[in-house]
């Protein structure tokens, strides 16, 4: 890590094994050191992330540290034996996946395992219905990986996830409020550039830049997020 940036470090919470789990400010990963940082990582898939550590961003709910720390020890575990990460990650999500129900959430979406689940049900609060139509929620990003999809993260909407409901942009709700924002942003953009025909992996590298220079430049936010609609 270069010098010139201080440690993304905030508290130490656990050790397994001689692995130190730390809390870290995911907002200035994404911001000065690499703007792809999701919720977790370690050092085989981030490798600005010391060996033998785990990194977990900042939760506005810290309840679903042990599914991270347990997907981190096996992708770690693989990883450092050789996998590549496109296979260790399945084998990890495999083992969140498992946690994940036995901690019951998919019951509570789905009657017990007797029906759908809907995903109006991860809906916390309407943020903002857009002039366009365009919904912009709130949810329950815990509930939203255990039920829907084990890799959502930050945010997303419904020309990338099937699940998300016609004309809805999701926010998860463990993104803190200094973030929104920029998260909002990339979500906005990149949807507006998929309606308008392009595909996913263009208007993700180009939403990618425009959060990217957001976030270097905060004063450019506000207009950049009304250029997308949010008026």
């Amino acid at each position: 890590m270069p010098e010139s940036l201080k440690p993304p470090y905030l508290e130490k919470v656990e050790d397994h094994d001689s692995i130190a789990v730390w809390i870290v400010d995911g907002a200035y990963i994404r911001g000065h050191i690499d703007e792809e940082f999701t919720n977790f990582g370690q050092h085989y898939r981030y490798p600005y992330i010391p060996l033998k550590e785990f990194w977990l961003d900042r939760e506005a709910h810290a309840d679903e540290r042990h599914f991270f720390v347990d997907h981190l020890l096996t992708e770690y575990e693989l990883m450092a034996k050789g996998m590549s990460y496109e296979e260790a990650i399945v084998v990890a999500d495999r083992v969140e996946r498992r946690e994940r129900r036995r901690a019951g959430d998919v019951k509570k979406f789905t009657r017990g395992g007797t029906a759908l689940p809907d995903p109006h049900q991860v809906h916390q609060r309407l943020w903002k219905k857009l002039e366009n139509g365009i919904s912009v929620w709130i949810v329950d990003g815990r509930m939203v990986r255990s039920v829907f999809d084990i890799d959502f993260t930050a945010g997303g909407h419904d020309y990338v996830y099937e699940f998300v409901p016609e004309n809805e942009v999701w926010i998860d709700n463990d993104i803190d409020d200094d973030e929104r924002g920029y998260v909002l942003l990339h979500e906005l953009h990149e949807r507006n550039r998929m309606a308008s025909g392009w595909p996913y992996n263009k208007a993700h590298a180009e939403s990618s830049r425009l959060e990217s220079r957001c976030r270097h430049h905060p004063d450019l936010l506000h207009d950049a997020l009304m250029a997308e609609g949010w008026g």
